[in-house]
């Protein structure tokens, strides 16, 4: 078999078997609990392994692996805020958010404040960030596809907006998560097989690796500095990373889909053990990258390094132009192509949940909608988002997106998790301290992200990169002002109703 038949070969058989997937899922998917929730039937071991499939984007696989090979330290430490964040995750979100709501983020905020307004101002917050997570992706697997396989730009977006179109659409939410639960198999699978290559040509001696990083590239890259030279842009970024996971609807709605608290921590402590492996083999096939392929071939091929982890696989498995090379390459293009796919089938879902379940239902219809009028609904509605996306992804082809993950775990930290943690444990706030803490944070990161050198360069007004250091405080600063400068809301028994509830799982579905 031929590398390139090989290739084709790996691609239909991870479509063919999600598809099966979703075949087997469609038969169980008939309300809303299960399109949403996948009918809170996942264990925590799966959970987390689908938390795992659903984080590790293409940005993880690929975008880590060149940011180390040709920056260092300082890309590991970009692996660091997101593995961290999870930290935030399990000890303040999982069990009380999954306790607390039933479906999207908005159902924790409104079970004690005001529902339109709190619904409302949620449901945008998700579509935003869910749009930008989602462009960026797309756009990002395009231009991977592209290379790795030589199908066109546009080619690769429709596909893949297909797919995950067809999984969200008939699966729901447990098709999703089975695919992200297989991408996760086969991603962590590919770390293991190059880890291994990479461990033989080194004796099984990390120190011989780091020797030979400093022989090829200077002692200097394994130390900070390199790619970010102003500590405070480090710092801002590092907030958002680790504040921001905490604050991301696609993240956060997973918890809805295990039985009990217990599950959704479990699904925590599962999550970061693979992603905290996952980012530790990533940084040695980074250091790998940067010895046996060279920052010069990688930015030949793509400035970004993207291309770091592909090119590495081709050198293990004999180098250019050879059968094992380009059959080790293909491999790892089928692995890119499944972790795409994932995320963006959980952004999907995550967005249709926002409009059909509080736009449509809760908003519009007052929440008079029975459960099969708003499970039509969400189906259209994650086609509608499906082929937005797509058009979107076309159309932002060549333009340099990165900024919008940047974007996204920013309006996550400053819109999102102030009103969760708020909502959750303090008694005084209210309505209008929720709705104006996720406009003033989403505002504030937006604007900041505009006006930065992200987008603008050198004509930058806003010094740094990302907003987080501003956005953030902001958020959570508008949240404590605008309620204490506001009219109490006279919630105290609800609030303590959900705190027993969130605390304890008491009267939770």
């Amino acid at each position: 078999m031929g590398p390139q038949l090989f290739g084709i070969f790996l691609f239909v058989a991870i479509v063919g078997l999600t598809m099966y997937v979703t075949y087997l899922a469609s038969k169980r998917n008939k309300s809303t609990n299960d399109f949403y929730a996948a009918g809170r039937s996942l264990t925590g071991m799966q959970n987390g392994f689908a938390l795992a499939g659903d984080y590790l984007s293409a940005a993880s696989f690929l975008g880590i692996a060149g940011l180390v090979a040709l920056h260092g330290y300082d890309g590991f430490m970009y692996a660091v805020g997101w593995l961290m964040g999870y930290v935030i995750v399990l000890f303040i979100v999982a069990e009380p958010f999954r306790n607390s709501g039933k479906f999207t983020l908005a159902d924790v905020l409104s079970y004690r404040l005001n529902k339109r307004p709190v619904r409302s101002a949620a449901a945008v917050v998700t579509l935003a960030v869910t749009l930008f997570y989602m462009v960026a992706q797309l756009v990002g697997a395009g231009a991977i596809i592209q290379l790795l396989v030589g199908i066109p730009y546009e080619i690769a977006i429709v596909f893949i907006g297909i797919l995950m179109i067809i999984y969200v659409s008939l699966g729901g939410m447990l098709a999703t998560s089975w695919v992200q639960i297989i991408k996760a198999v086969l991603l962590m699978s590919a770390m293991v097989i190059m880890i291994l290559f990479i461990a033989v040509l080194f004796n099984f001696n990390l120190s011989s690796l780091f020797g030979a990083v400093i022989d090829k590239n200077g002692v200097e890259f394994l130390q900070p500095g390199r790619l970010y030279s102003n500590p405070i842009d480090l710092l801002s970024l590092g907030m958002a990373l680790i504040l921001g996971t905490a604050g991301l609807p696609h993240v956060l709605v997973r918890f809805y889909t295990v039985p009990t608290a217990q599950a959704a921590r479990s699904s925590v402590i599962w999550a970061m053990g693979l992603i905290g492996v996952f980012y530790i083999m990533i940084s040695i096939i980074g250091y790998a990258a940067s010895v046996f392929v060279g920052a010069d071939e990688i930015v030949a091929i793509d400035a970004g390094g993207n291309m770091a982890a592909p090119l590495l696989g081709q050198y293990l498995g004999g180098g250019a132009g050879t059968v094992g090379g380009e059959m080790f390459m293909a491999a790892i293009a089928a692995v890119a192509f499944a972790t795409i796919v994932a995320v963006v089938a959980g952004l999907v879902i995550t967005g249709a949940g926002a409009f059909a379940h509080d736009i449509y239902t809760n908003v519009i219809k007052r929440g008079e909608v029975d459960s099969k009028r708003q499970f039509k609904v969400a189906r259209v509605a994650a086609l509608v988002i499906g082929i937005l996306s797509v058009i979107i992804g076309i159309l932002a082809k060549g333009l340099n997106v990165a900024y919008l993950v940047v974007l996204a775990f920013a309006v996550g930290a400053s819109a999102n998790l102030p009103v969760i943690i708020f909502a959750l444990y303090w008694k005084r706030f209210n309505t209008t301290g929720a709705v104006a803490s996720m406009l003033i944070g989403t505002v504030t990161a937006v604007t900041l992200v505009m006006i930065g050198p992200s987008v603008m360069g050198d004509k930058a007004i806003f010094p740094l990169a990302n907003p987080g250091i501003i956005s953030i405080p902001a958020g959570f600063l508008a949240a404590y002002l605008f309620t204490i400068f506001s009219k109490p809301e006279d919630n105290d028994q609800i609030f303590a109703e959900m705190s027993v509830k969130s605390n304890t799982g008491i009267g939770s579905e």
